[in-house]
């Protein structure tokens, strides 16, 4: 299976609302020492099979305890980048380049540094993909009064 693809995270949409603040920024948990498929699933709004999907990718590696799978403070970390870059529209490959940049060892300077950057470049991108589709919209909207003016010529 290619890196860009895979299940989308999926959520109703109310626990969507609340995954989309809860990974806008991600507080530490003090609280918790460990997190279960269930409570990250639950906290971001996925079902448990994307995070198993995230785990085959190595984008995220739960330690096992039996067959049970415990998710570390990094993980959920992890999977807040992961979803975020997901939502913006950049590959897993790409969410795999910026998030492996934590682990240089350099304070996260070249991780900050590539992903403001990669950030940019999408940025760029979908402002011509907004300008594109304003362009589609605007011509079938012509197209759409052209053949309802035809229809009254009848």
């Amino acid at each position: 299976m290619s890196a860009s693809a895979g299940p989308a995270p999926t959520a109703t949409s109310a626990a969507a609302s609340a995954a989309s603040s809860a990974y806008a920024s991600v507080t530490p948990r003090a609280d918790r020492e460990a997190f279960t498929i269930t409570d990250l699933a639950t906290e971001f709004g996925v079902t448990p099979r994307a995070l198993r999907f995230y785990e085959d990718e190595g984008l995220i590696a739960p330690e096992r305890r039996g067959v049970a799978r415990v998710y570390s403070h990094r993980d959920r970390a992890r999977l807040a980048w992961i979803l975020r870059g997901k939502r913006v529209g950049f590959s897993l490959g790409e969410i795999r380049e910026m998030i492996d940049l934590y682990d240089l060892g350099d304070g996260r300077a070249a991780q900050r540094a590539v992903t403001a950057e990669r950030c940019r470049d999408r940025i760029v991108t979908l402002h011509q993909q907004k300008k594109d589709i304003d362009a589609a919209i605007a011509e079938l909207e012509d197209f759409v009064t052209l053949l309802e003016e035809m229809q009254e010529d009848r």
